[in-house]
């Protein structure tokens, strides 16, 4: 199998990640609830994680550096957190529904879109700057978008809210470990990611970074503070109540080694060569068409076939054994901007364990694929 679907989850993982969960299963007990080495060892693991998330990510101190389990339930915090009954939230055109969901579920919040044009960093930063009035209370927006791989302008957008005093949450799911994250620069309140996806961490892991006011979606144990019926008012402890995935932890902390041995850029130029060589293969193939973005486009891209279901595409394309997502990607929003929210789209997405000579045969399933209809 031809694995394209790393922008929902990383398959091929670095075998140090497997190694320390499962060493972790048999060695490591619960952090925080006893001073005999299994606990103790399991609240080093946390720690580490912590310190070298912080130290990926320009967070100021390791406890700011929340473990969640993944990216919806870190941005289901940070919009808890900010975003209260009345609140006016400034959204981009390419949200997912981890973001407009939690949003959209209370009637009392008002959700505005700035809904810049695909692949087009000027005309998105456009939009912030014209939508973001006074009367929005907090803006979110992801990195990249999970369903073109448009690299939205973050940087411009952060520098626009902190020279309008607006809180700012940031979606990193599609660009933490492929594109530098910078909560400390940035000067954001949150950012959210998740462990499973460019972090080649395990499924059911994620981090929030952490530098605004925050409030715990739930409560319960922490191992700290235990005589008030209080969360703690300190992080990490405030957001993680319950006993924490230390397994997880542990394959996330090896593969965020994996990431900063192998450097981020590098990853990015290699997944970046793989979809541009993909989108060049795939370029005059008659009926297909391909969203591409050139510097403004990350590692992964989407392409629709004239009078063929995305999903037909999908299921031909498994059946010659390249894997890849076809759909709405979870993200109605960005479909709705781009104009592809009644067709959807196939996306093929790369990692850094994809190879180039993946590139040709898969392009040659696509080819056939279409030429035969789908069959």
């Amino acid at each position: 199998m031809i694995y394209l679907d790393s922008a929902a989850t990383t398959l091929e993982k670095p075998q140090a990640v497997a190694c320390a969960s499962a060493w972790a299963i048999r060695h490591l007990a619960s952090p925080g609830r006893g001073g005999y080495p299994a606990s103790m060892g399991a609240a080093r693991v946390m720690y580490q994680c912590r310190e070298l998330a912080a130290r990926l990510f320009h967070v100021p101190q390791p406890e700011q550096v929340v473990l969640t389990a993944n990216a919806t339930h870190g941005l289901n915090l940070a919009i808890h957190s900010l975003v209260r009954p009345g609140s006016v939230v400034l959204i981009s055109g390419y949200e997912h529904n981890a973001v407009t969901r939690p949003l959209c579920g209370d009637p009392r919040v008002q959700v505005r879109v700035a809904a810049g044009p695909l692949f087009d960093p000027d005309g998105v930063y456009e939009a912030f700057e014209r939508e973001l009035t006074e009367q929005v209370d907090v803006v979110i927006c992801n990195h990249v978008s999970n369903v073109f791989g448009f690299i939205q302008p973050v940087e411009r957008i952060a520098a626009l809210c902190r020279r309008r005093g607006k809180p700012l949450i940031v979606d990193a799911s599609q660009s933490a470990g492929t594109l530098p994250v910078d909560l400390e620069g940035w000067g954001a309140a949150f950012v959210a990611m998740p462990g499973h996806k460019g972090l080649y961490g395990p499924q059911g892991t994620g981090l929030l970074l952490c530098a605004g006011e925050t409030l715990p979606l739930l409560a319960g144990g922490t191992g700290s503070s235990s005589a008030s019926q209080q969360m703690p008012d300190f992080l990490p402890d405030r957001l993680e109540a319950g006993t924490q995935n230390v397994c997880g932890a542990a394959g996330l902390l090896a593969g965020l080694r994996f990431v900063e041995r192998t450097g981020i850029d590098r990853i990015r130029r290699h997944e970046q060569r793989l979809c541009r060589s993909m989108m060049d293969a795939l370029e005059g193939v008659g009926g297909l068409r391909l969203y591409r973005g050139g510097e403004s486009q990350s590692g992964l891209f989407s392409f629709t076939v004239d009078g063929m279901d995305c999903e037909e595409v999908g299921q031909a394309l498994a059946r010659r054994g390249v894997a890849v997502r076809a759909g709405l990607h979870c993200a109605p929003t960005a479909h709705r901007t781009a104009g592809t929210l009644e067709t959807g789209t196939v996306r093929v997405s790369f990692s850094t364990f994809n190879r180039p000579g993946q590139v040709a045969p898969a392009a040659a399933a696509i080819r056939e694929a279409v030429r035969g209809g789908a069959r």
